[in-house]
């Protein structure tokens, strides 16, 4: 039996939205007691060995969430079978996804809002936009994370 669940978020670069998904993530998991190993990255290796967006890291420090340690990296071949989720924080990377992984291991390729309540079906990248898209990242983010953790909850 394996001992724990795996969750990789994923977005264009790994700058600004998983890194923040991978932190916030992280603190909502541990509060909540969960065993869960979890990674960020990006389908495209423009940032990589950097430390997250400073905007990003600025918005969610303001919210308690740590970024300490995070490094941007590309997906690599082996998440596909390392982690039990993989999610995408819109369509566009969630093709990529697909584009880059083994046919049997799609059906872990998600939206990460499809775990939340909301309308939303992406998180827009905030990279280019002003402090407003980073808070609004963050809403979706913290909404994403508590509907994955009540869905992992109901899978142990």
């Amino acid at each position: 039996m394996k001992q724990s669940t795996s969750v990789l978020f994923v977005c264009l670069g790994n700058i600004c939205r998983s890194p923040t998904a991978e932190a916030v993530f992280r603190h909502k998991a541990e509060l909540a007691g969960l065993d869960i190993q979890i990674d960020s990255a990006g389908t495209h290796g423009y940032h990589i060995g950097k430390q997250p967006d400073n905007r990003s890291q600025s918005a969610g420090i303001e919210r308690g969430y740590s970024f300490k340690g995070l490094k941007c990296r590309r997906v690599d071949e082996s998440d596909f079978t390392k982690f039990d989720y993989i999610l995408a924080m819109d369509r566009s990377n969630l093709e990529n996804l697909r584009g880059m992984a083994p046919v049997q291991t799609h059906e872990k390729i998600k939206l990460f809002l499809d775990f939340a309540d909301t309308e939303d079906e992406e998180v827009p990248d905030p990279y280019y936009g002003g402090k407003r898209g980073f808070e609004l990242v963050l809403d979706l983010i913290e909404l994403a994370s508590d509907g994955l953790i009540a869905h992992i909850n109901k899978q142990q």
